[in-house]
């Protein structure tokens, strides 16, 4: 067994026939994220780049801005569960670094049945001083997109092992594959992969597209424009309430991207087609 998969026996049916094998399985944990002594979330993810997810949860929900303001980050013992060990991580902050956790609480959401109006929830991530994306940067020519799909699905390891994982993947304007993470929660993948970002010093990233194989919900928008990716592109569909943010925040949204096709639902400026010239970003209405 390793970290995040683990062999389990199954009876496996072909037509009226059965045969005893051993299947792959994503681990699922719980992992409690602290900052101090004081629990902020517990999330259910697959094992491994738990920094990163740490990192990234606490950047995209703007509860740290900065990588100088974290000291260390560590693993610690989950509280009320002693057998749990490395479920835990402790993010200490650098002395005078003042936080408001009080912003945590009243506007923290986290799933799509949260009972968050659509209203709320945009002016939530409006109150953390998000800015509207830039404008400028490269354009991104159809054919890239029409790549990404294939890029990502060659590089998720877990996923071939397991087809029971999400992925986040960043790339140049370029289709290059800059870095991929994988979970069980699509949140979670995409987390860990601006948690490595974020501690890396590269945030914001304002030039690279993203790419998740699952739909793009609320809190996905959410957590790229808080990362400063102006390209978020997903295998599957938007909610309405990521398309409404997406325009808010004027993100390129995509959706539906298969094979050799797309569906643009905000911020079409930044895809070219090779052949016309693509709009300016349209004024937003008061």
């Amino acid at each position: 067994m390793s970290g995040s998969v683990v062999t389990v026996p199954v009876k496996k049916f072909e037509g009226a026939s059965s045969t005893a094998i051993d299947d792959l399985l994503a681990v699922e944990e719980p992992l409690e994220i602290r900052i101090g002594d004081r629990p902020v979330s517990v999330t259910m993810r697959t094992p491994g780049h738990d920094f990163d997810l740490a990192a990234g949860f606490l950047f995209s929900e703007a509860i740290v801005t900065d990588v100088a303001q974290i000291q260390t980050i560590r693993y610690t013992q989950m509280q009320g569960n002693p057998r749990r060990a490395g479920n835990s991580i402790t993010v200490d902050l650098k002395p005078g670094v003042e936080i408001d956790l009080d912003r945590l609480e009243r506007h923290f959401y986290t799933s799509s049945s949260c009972g968050v109006c659509g209203k709320a929830s945009i002016e939530a991530v409006e109150s953390t001083g998000c800015s509207l994306l830039p404008h400028d940067g490269p354009i991104i020519p159809a054919r890239v997109i029409h790549q990404l799909p294939g890029a990502l699905r060659q590089s998720q390891a877990v996923f071939d092992r397991t087809g029971g994982l999400h992925a986040s993947a960043l790339f140049q304007p370029d289709g290059t594959l800059l870095a991929i993470r994988e979970d069980v929660g699509r949140h979670n993948a995409l987390d860990k992969l601006i948690g490595a970002e974020f501690l890396a010093g590269r945030a914001p990233l304002a030039d690279r597209i993203l790419l998740v194989s699952g739909r793009s919900s609320f809190e996905l928008v959410q957590k790229t424009v808080m990362a400063g990716i102006p390209v978020l592109a997903a295998v599957g569909a938007p909610s309405t309430l990521a398309v409404e943010l997406a325009q808010r925040f004027q993100l390129t949204l995509l959706g539906f991207v298969r094979g050799e096709r797309f569906n643009i639902y905000s911020g079409s400026w930044r895809i070219g087609d090779g052949r016309d010239v693509p709009r300016s970003p349209p004024a937003l209405s008061p």
